[in-house]
This record gives structure tokens, sequence and C-alpha cells, in this order.
């Protein structure tokens, strides 16, 4: 009990620093006695590391999202989270309901499952004998996990076959790529392409690789996509933003109540190129360390914005020592970029009724100003120069795509055929589309419930507000309409959105998370507006 106070102490300290003792030991005594008494009357029995982590847990969530307790039993996950590193086999796991056990959805290229020769779609069977049916993918996840340098037996069953298949697989350190793919998309304007996932330890040391490698390949132009890019290392987002600008300009500033948490980072060394045209991609889920750097390219006018208003954190974090190899990761600053802006957009201290965090109306950002004075807001992520519209897909190309029908075509595609063209170069059949739609119609695959639900709880209000009746008629004739699925022609009538999504898929069993990226490219359109834009500005 000692230990969790002690704990809980050192986490109310840190995040209240202008508190007076007086009022931490008075409240600190009142929740120790509140615990005792439940302790000692209440009906059940309580865990103290667990009630007290509760308590933890339920004091950071009204902080802010950021502010997390890892204690000693979860400081793997904290290492993971800031290195992309963990101990495994690198694979990408999926639960396969039809039997009740989890898949292989992807291994990892260069890592022990792929180089042990198990493939997308082996169902699991046992782990070190150990029959995995029921499982839920959390607890196979961490089964497959371990020590590095630790050797089991992975069962798995390959689709197509009558005997399992059993591969002895030793556990290592496995280092999550941050750049899946990069090279000329564009060979006639020589415009390059470069994907970051998120900002993790040495990513800027490949990026520089990458950019060095396209401009001896005669790259006059990138396109950087920064979208759904959570974040990570400032320090590396620095770097990488020093790739494009001048060495010594200030692109970040970081500022708390503690004088150590206050600092103003520049670029460290001489750039690689600050003329060549860059257009930036973003969308909602850019944050962070993303929208450091597209921020800071925008204020400095430095490369052209596309996409969607980012997620808007400019809260910045940092890992603090707690008692019995506890780590608090706290939000200790905001950062503000060049023009001096925070693109902070949530509001966590005060919420609304529902417990959502209030944000900023447009009308009351503040404006600052880019270094040739176009105007910027802030308290609102960062605002794209260019906006681009998200396709909207139907909801039955989602229930596809996680269907063990789409993943059980993909799978039996490729035991009958051994290869297929090149990344960004394939391209599904008449027939080869006819037969998948013949799969899938075969199969138990439904869709489509979501409009049906909504109409039956409409119905349900208009008959609490006694309009049902005078609109009977309508809502019949509306639900019988809804119930006209035709799975076989929606099918074709959704087949330029089915498709991408299955040509995609069918390559990464070939070509993996790379082949996989390049194939997407063919058909994004923010990708090819992008390059249209940075054509129109090497033309002017």
């Amino acid at each position: 009990m000692r230990k969790i106070i002690i704990a809980l102490f050192s986490c109310i300290s840190v995040t209240s620093p202008a508190q007076t003792g007086f009022d931490v030991s008075r409240n600190l005594e009142i929740f120790s006695d509140i615990y005792r008494q439940l302790d000692m009357f209440y009906v059940d029995s309580l865990s103290a590391d667990t009630a007290v982590r509760w308590a933890i847990n339920g004091m950071l969530a009204e902080i802010d999202p950021f502010t997390t307790f890892y204690p000693d039993d979860a400081q793997d996950e904290l290492k993971r989270m800031a290195t992309g590193r963990y101990a495994g086999i690198g694979a990408l796991i999926r639960p396969y309901k039809k039997e009740d056990r989890a898949v292989i959805e992807e291994p990892y290229e260069g890592c022990p499952a792929q180089e042990a020769g198990v493939r997308a779609g082996d169902i699991i069977q046992t782990i070190d004998g150990r029959d995995i049916k029921g499982w839920p993918v959390s607890k196979v996840s961490e089964n497959l996990r371990g020590e590095p340098g630790t050797t089991f037996e992975l069962v798995v069953q390959r689709p197509g076959e009558k005997k399992s298949r059993a591969f002895k697989i030793t556990r290592r350190q496995i280092q999550l790529p941050s750049l899946h793919w990069y090279g000329i998309l564009d060979s006639t304007a020589h415009i390059g392409y470069l994907y970051l996932s998120e900002f993790t330890e040495n990513c800027a040391r490949e990026m520089r690789h990458a950019i060095l490698e396209m401009k001896q390949q005669g790259m006059q132009g990138l396109v950087f996509d920064l979208r759904d890019n959570g974040g990570g290392s400032v320090s590396e987002a620095v770097e990488i933003l020093g790739f494009f600008l001048p060495k010594g300009t200030r692109v970040v500033s970081t500022k708390g109540k503690v004088p150590a948490t206050c600092h103003d980072y520049s670029t460290p060394a001489e750039p690689i190129d600050t003329v060549m045209p860059l257009a930036v991609l973003v969308n909602g889920n850019s944050a962070s360390a993303s929208e450091i750097v597209a921020g800071a390219l925008q204020d400095l006018d430095r490369a052209l914005i596309l996409g969607q208003r980012t997620y808007g954190k400019g809260l910045v974090q940092a890992i603090r020592e707690v008692p019995y190899r506890g780590q608090l990761k706290i939000t200790t600053a905001r950062y503000y970029i060049p023009s001096g802006r925070c693109i902070q957009a949530y509001d966590y201290r005060h919420r609304t009724a529902d417990g959502a965090a209030t944000t900023l109306p447009d009308s009351l950002t503040r404006e600052f100003h880019t270094r040739l004075g176009r105007v910027v807001r802030d308290g609102c992520g960062i605002l794209p120069d260019t906006l681009l519209a998200v396709d909207s897909v139907p909801t039955m190309v989602y229930d596809l795509y996680n269907s063990d029908a789409f993943f059980d075509y993909v799978t039996s595609y490729t035991v009958t055929h051994p290869s297929i063209a090149a990344p960004g170069q394939f391209l599904l059949s008449d027939a080869d589309y006819a037969d998948f739609c013949a799969s899938i119609a075969a199969s138990d695959f439904t869709y489509n419930g979501r409009t049906a639900a909504a109409l039956s709880q409409l119905r349900q209000l208009a008959r609490f507000e006694g309009r049902l009746e005078t609109a009977e008629a309508e809502f019949n004739a509306l639900e019988a309409k809804l119930k006209e699925n035709d799975l076989t022609a929606d099918l074709q009538r959704f087949r330029h959105h089915i498709q991408p999504y299955l040509e995609t898929e069918l390559v990464s069993r070939y070509h993996y998370q790379r082949g996989a990226l390049r194939q997407q490219l063919r058909s994004d359109k923010s990708v090819h507006r992008a390059i249209q834009c940075l054509k129109a500005l090497k033309n002017q």
C-alpha cells in the first residue's frame, strides 16, 4: 500500500507544483483514508495495485490524454512507443472469426517470421504447444513477443494444405520501419515521393539517405507525405527540417512553467537543398512532430501544405521517473513554431457536459504571419494552403475489407498465382474481378446494417413524438428500399472503390509494406494533386 501512495504522491507533486505542501498532504491523507475504509469495509476484496491504478489513471485522464503513468510492468510499451522497437517475430496478426483464432495478416519483410517462412493467411494453431483457439488477438500478440534470443515453436495451418506447418522462430529486436517507400513518381518532371509514418529513432538518418539517393536520380521536386503520422521525436523532426532550411534556422520553441522545459530548437547542420520545391501532405491524423514540420515549413514559406486540417497537438511530453521503477510521461510545455503561434486545438481543462475537450472557435483564433506576410492562425492545428477533399468510401467497402471473405480470397489468389506485376503496375483483370465477386457472393459476407439501424431509431423517435402515424407509409417504403441489397450488383457498382483496396492487399502479399504503399499511390488523388502543384511551381 505504501508504494502505491508514494507513486500517487509523485504524480500529484509533479503535475501540481504550485499547490502548497499542506494542500498536497491534506488531499493525500483524505485519499489514503478513503482507500483504507474501502479495504476494510467494502463488500468485495480490493487489490491495492488495481484500485490505486484506477485513481492514478482517472486523475491523469482529467488532465490530458498524453500524460500517462507507466508502472514497472509496462516499460516495454513506453520503450516501444519512443523507439519503434520491440522484441518479437515481426508480424501483424488479425482475428479470424471462422475458426475463432488469430491469423497472420502480414509478416514484416526481413523479420524472423518472414525469414522462417511464415506467410500471410497462415492460421495460428499453437504457440509452444499451447492451443490459441478462443484467445483474443492481444493475448496472441503478447505470447508471440518475448525476450530477444528466445526460441519457440509456431504451428500454423496454411490454407489449401492438409497438414499443419511448424516453425522454429527466434525472437529478436524488431525496428518498425518509419520510412516505408520512396522513389521518383513522375520521371518527366522528376518529382520524388517519400512517406514517413512516424518520427522514431534514426528516421532522420534514413530520410537523409532517401533524399540524397533521389537527388542522384535527378529529383527536382518532392512530395513529403505526413498523413496519419502521429508524431514522435522532436529532435528527429528538427533534424529533418534542417534538410530544407539554412543551418541555424529556429524552427520550434517550447515554453513551460519550469525554466528547464523552455528551449529554442534550430536546424543543426548544413541543408541538402533549400530551393527545391516541396509539397507536404497532411490530414486530421497528422499530429505533434508532424505539425512542427508542416507548420515550420509553412511559416517559413518553404513548402506548399496540402490536405486537411491537422489534429492540433501543441503539447510537449517528457519522461519523469517515479518510485518503484515506474515512469510518468507528462506534459511539460507547449511548442511554438516560427511565426509565434501554438497550434494546440484542444482545451482539456474545460470540457463539455459529456466530457469532451473544448476547442476554440475559428473566430477567436489569433492572426500570425509567415515570413512573406501570409496570414496563419493559432489554436487550430495546421490549416493547409490547399485544402483537399477526403474521398467518401461506402461502408460496404470497410465491411468487405475487414471480412474473412475478403481475406480468404486474397489468400486463395496467392496460391494460384506464383507472381504478379510489379507494385504500381499491378492491375486486376475483368476476369479476376469476376472471380472475386463470385467468391464473395458464395461466402457468408453481409453488410449495410447501419442505415437500417438508424432508420429503426428514427422510427422509434417518431413514435415517441407522435409523428409516426402520419409518416408510417414513407417509413415503410424507405425500409423496403433499404432491404433491396443486391450483393452482386453492389460489387460492380462500387468496383472503383473496392478494386484499389483489393489490388493493394494482393500486392502486400508479394511485396510487403513497401510494395503495398507503392501500389496505393496509383489511385491516390492527393498525391497526384501535389505533383500537379509542384509542376506548376517549377514552371513559374
